[in-house]
């Protein structure tokens, strides 16, 4: 049974499912849940006027979702801890991992396919190819 859980979560219902999902089938892990801010992919390189501004919004946006994160696992009794970090975003979540010795990822996924995922990447397609440790993907 895994004993470190690693949930990182983005403002999707995906994201909330995988950490219902992790709640409910690790109720004695310790959960963690990282939200990674990548102001690149969206605002284009740093050293921009309002660079910071944006990273700081993002970083208020993260608060509220570990807010939400929080509310989810208290429905579950369970205490989690947080953890906000910058960068490309699966690169971060595979490197926390091992800098941190989890013993599980578990992500959401919204399933596209097609066009979409090709144009837009994905993130947990990404994250399971670099990973070192299981991955569970929720759907």
């Amino acid at each position: 049974m895994s004993k470190r859980i690693l949930v990182p979560m983005t403002y999707s219902e995906e994201s909330e499912k995988a950490l219902a999902h992790a709640l409910s089938n690790f109720p004695d892990a310790e959960i963690t849940v990282i939200h990674v801010i990548n102001p690149h992919v969206h605002y284009g390189t740093e050293g921009y006027v309002g660079y910071e501004q944006i990273l700081e919004e993002e970083q208020r946006n993260a608060e509220e979702l570990f807010e939400t994160a929080t509310h989810i696992a208290e429905e579950h009794d369970v205490t989690i801890s947080t953890e906000q970090l910058t960068g490309h975003t699966p690169r971060r979540i595979v490197e926390y991992a091992e800098e941190h010795e989890f013993d599980q990822l578990v992500l959401g996924s919204r399933g596209r396919s097609g066009i979409p995922r090709l144009l837009l990447g994905s993130v947990a397609e990404a994250v399971t190819r670099r990973s070192p440790i299981p991955v569970t993907i929720v759907r």
